[in-house]
């Protein structure tokens, strides 16, 4: 049975994000994020070092740019020739798992989080971190936002400023908000 909330969070469960660790892992994030964000880019080259190394698992090939955000970090693995446009953002207390191959227009936004429904446990900062799950030749189109528990399958698309809420299966193209099959 997980005792931290770090530990709750990654089993699933619900946990309180107002969190010590939780928090020293955020701003470790914060760190990183910034150094990728300002660096020049000569410098920074396909991803900042400090970034890529705060990642579960990145291939060598991925390419972010700038501005980029992520909550944690520690919750990303990124497969090879992995693309992510500008204002791209990843909210990953949940594991976020990206194929090879994919493309993420600018500002695609990956939310793990779902707070809690009752008012009074959500001012508590109780939530629940849901896993995304992102096959291989994958292309999300811009300001598209992906929701926690969903998968998308192999060679899909997610249309520009979809809301993905459920399942895209591989080879399909959803689009709207809702997102639908189309």
């Amino acid at each position: 049975m997980p005792a931290s909330e770090r530990e709750k969070m990654a089993a699933g469960e619900w946990y309180c994000c107002l969190d010590d660790e939780l928090d020293l892992l955020r701003r470790q994030a914060r760190l990183a994020v910034h150094a990728h964000n300002t660096m020049p880019p000569e410098e920074r080259g396909a991803a900042a070092p400090a970034l890529k190394a705060l990642f579960a698992k990145a291939a060598a090939d991925i390419f972010i740019e700038a501005p980029f955000h992520c909550s944690y970090g520690i919750n990303i693995v990124v497969g090879e020739r992995v693309y992510f446009n500008a204002g791209c953002t990843i909210l990953d207390s949940g594991r976020v798992t990206i194929g090879d191959r994919c493309m993420f227009g600018p500002g695609v936004q990956i939310y793990c989080a779902e707070h809690h429904k009752d008012p009074a446990l959500r001012s508590t900062g109780i939530e629940i971190a849901r896993p995304v799950v992102i096959g291989c030749d994958v292309w999300i189109g811009g300001s598209a936002i992906i929701l926690g528990g969903v998968t998308i399958g192999d060679g899909a698309i997610v249309g520009a400023g979809a809301v993905v809420t459920k399942n895209v299966p591989a080879g399909a193209t959803a689009v709207g908000n809702p997102a639908r099959i189309r």
